[in-house]
């Protein structure tokens, strides 16, 4: 697995809950192992202690892609350096999925999955695939999502580094609201155009 493609974790974990709508997905064991995707040894790990640490978790990295939705980069680096030297992570080479023409394996790093606790793994793994994707794309590519009330975390993959909302649903959203605010807006200039030539 490219490491930057574990930054996906960290969105999960964000987008677990909608402050701005108040619901909250992170309420119980099970929803901790689903933020994991596949069953690991972490997630086997999973207990009741880990909703509140992985809650507080939540908390600082919604402020890491806040802050870099607002380009405050500085800020945004410095909470993602505070949880990363909190939640240190194991690189292991490993060469398990598929081999090179030659048949040798194709060795590359993994993130290995030995914390003592399924947030304490959960948490480094996100931290370390969102330092690599924002080093490697930029603090710009962290973004959240524009059309209220989502508020949504997302990282930013478009070649021309355009997206501002978190999914197609809430661009359609975005735009739809727009166009019908354009229109009543219109529908008032013409009343008014039509009241003042009375």
């Amino acid at each position: 697995m490219e490491l930057a493609s574990y930054a996906d974790y960290a969105v999960r974990l964000v987008n677990s809950e909608e402050p701005d709508r108040g619901t909250d997905t992170l309420t119980s064991v099970d929803a901790v192992r689903a933020l994991f995707g596949t069953p690991s040894r972490a997630s086997a790990l999973t207990d009741e202690s880990d909703l509140p640490r992985l809650r507080a978790v939540r908390v600082r990295l919604r402020g890491v892609f806040e802050s870099a939705a607002e380009g405050d980069q500085v800020r945004a680096v410095d909470l993602l350096n505070s949880l990363l030297v909190e939640y240190p992570v194991s690189p292991l080479i490993s060469g398990h999925d598929d081999l090179n023409p030659e048949g040798q394996p194709h060795w590359h790093l993994h993130l290995a999955d030995n914390a003592p606790t399924a947030a304490a793994n959960f948490t480094a793994v996100a931290c370390m695939g969102l330092a690599i994707h924002l080093t490697e794309l930029g603090v710009d590519r962290l973004g959240i999502c524009q059309a209220a009330p989502c508020r949504n975390a997302y990282l930013d993959t478009s070649t021309n580094r355009s997206r501002r909302y978190c999914s197609d649903r809430c661009a359609t959203r975005a735009n739809v609201a727009a166009y019908r605010a354009r229109k009543r807006e219109e529908a008032q200039r013409a009343a008014q155009a039509v009241t003042a030539r009375n």
